[in-house]
């Protein structure tokens, strides 16, 4: 399969699943704002790794995805048209705490002036 038609298969995959999340009906997801933020399909199509986040992250996200796999899939069966509809593999993206983290020890290393203790402004 060529890169682009993969390419453009995991932004499909990528954007049905981000609407058919929001379309549950379940506190667990809703309530943590969780959203689905990338897929990467297998290049035979047969299991589909989705990156997700959310505010509180948890267990209880963890479970209420894995949970709805089947109707996911579902959806994401009717919505596009593959010849296989992958198997959906759940994994917490934690792309935005690793960038937290790494602004904070930037904010740590952010050279004082004067020897007052005072940072300096941008």
């Amino acid at each position: 399969m060529s890169k682009y038609r993969k390419d453009r298969i995991n932004d499909a995959v990528t954007e049905e699943l981000a609407v058919a999340v929001r379309e549950l009906v379940d506190p667990r997801l809703s309530d943590n704002l969780t959203s689905v933020t990338r897929a990467e399909v297998s290049p035979d199509l047969k299991i589909a790794k989705v990156y997700y986040s959310s505010i509180s992250g948890g267990e209880d996200v963890d479970r209420a995805l894995r949970g709805a796999a089947g109707a996911l899939r579902h959806a994401l069966a009717t919505r596009l048209n593959l010849r296989i509809t992958p198997e959906l593999i759940f994994v917490r993206d934690d792309a935005m705490e690793h960038g937290q983290r790494i602004a904070e020890l930037l904010r740590q290393i952010r050279p004082q002036t004067g020897g007052h203790g005072e940072e300096d402004e941008p």
